[in-house]
């Protein structure tokens, strides 16, 4: 038996879509023994109590939602103790406090933290962290930053999961989002919707549905159709089978999971960043707008001809496969260990 096929691995890692899940099956695919610790899961008996303590006053800090780092933290280090893995894969974890950083680095094993985030985002000192755990992150910038101040930084994007199937059967004519609703997003879909575009968007800032007004704490929803949250295999059929899909960024550098999901599934992504040639091909693989005029135009070119996408489609999902699979993400974690 290899000495891969011996080591015990851990990952904590968010609930955020299962991606923790993706990347815990990738490493099994690479011969180790896994383990996957969702650090901010909440038991049902605990989600109202979750929802008044922490996640209330997140929002009206304006940040995410979050549940206590202390439980985080407590349960994180049962789990470390629990399975005493050889190798530690933490995502994110930026509620977890010092105590799991030195658990995660203690008995001779190897740490490694993958951020998804820009570190203004969040809420630890990494130059701390970075004692304990190596660390990859999806931002270049971030990796910069931290490489000038001596960090061992890697630049690690974010990956596409084959092993996920594309669920049901969607319409084919709207332009289509999935995720948060952000004034950028919000503002493109309104656009385009008083363009007379099909849209719809997805997720539960954007449902009109009364229990996702509810759990959002929301009066409002937008005036064009909208739908619940997806399961990600949902995503993938909503992505596969519209006649685009939108990828709007914030103030980001890293580029979001739905770059290579969108891609992956051969959906026609129409993204607002022209560094994503550092990914694909604009034009060919991908289609890039820069302000809501161009992003109209290019809406109605999608619309026009649908059959004209389908070579876009497919080379979006080749060089996807090729190059930009979770399993393409993870041999670099390997490294790292």
């Amino acid at each position: 038996m290899s000495e891969r096929q011996r080591s015990r691995v851990l990952v904590v890692t968010p609930g955020f879509h299962g991606y923790g899940a993706s990347i815990g099956r990738a490493l099994e695919r690479r011969g180790f023994d896994v383990t996957v610790h969702v650090y901010d899961a909440v038991a049902t008996r605990e989600k109202a109590w979750n929802k008044l303590r922490y996640e209330l006053p997140a929002r009206l800090r304006g940040r995410e939602g979050e549940m206590s780092g202390q439980k985080a933290t407590r349960r994180a280090l049962d789990r470390i103790r629990q399975v005493r893995p050889d190798l530690v894969l933490t995502i994110r974890g930026d509620i977890l406090g010092p105590e799991f950083w030195q658990e995660a680095a203690s008995a001779g094993r190897h740490s490694v933290l993958w951020l998804y985030d820009e570190l203004r985002r969040m809420h630890f000192d990494v130059d701390e962290i970075s004692h304990l755990a190596a660390v990859a992150s999806y931002s270049a910038l971030d990796t910069a930053a931290m490489v000038s101040r001596g960090i061992e930084a890697r630049h690690l994007p974010n990956g596409f999961d084959p092993t996920i199937t594309p669920e049901g059967t969607w319409p084919a004519d709207p332009i289509t989002f999935i995720g948060a609703r952000y004034p950028g997003r919000e503002a493109a879909l309104d656009h385009l919707w008083e363009a007379g575009i099909p849209v719809m968007a997805y997720g539960r800032f954007w449902s009109r549905h009364p229990l996702d007004r509810l759990r959002t704490w929301r009066l409002s929803a937008p005036s064009y159709p909208s739908g619940r949250d997806t399961t990600l295999g949902q995503a993938y059929g909503i992505m596969r089978d519209g006649a685009a899909t939108l990828n709007i960024h914030r103030d980001q550098d890293g580029f979001t999971m739905r770059t290579f999901e969108a891609c992956g599934v051969g959906g026609v992504q129409i993204i607002d960043r022209d560094d994503v040639a550092e990914l694909y091909d604009p034009g060919t693989e991908v289609l890039v707008y820069h302000d809501l005029a161009e992003l109209d135009e290019v809406c109605r070119r999608v619309l026009a001809d649908p059959s004209r996408m389908s070579g876009l489609r497919e080379r979006a999902r080749r060089r996807t496969l090729a190059e930009h699979t979770v399993d393409h993400r993870v041999r670099v974690i390997e490294e790292m260990w």
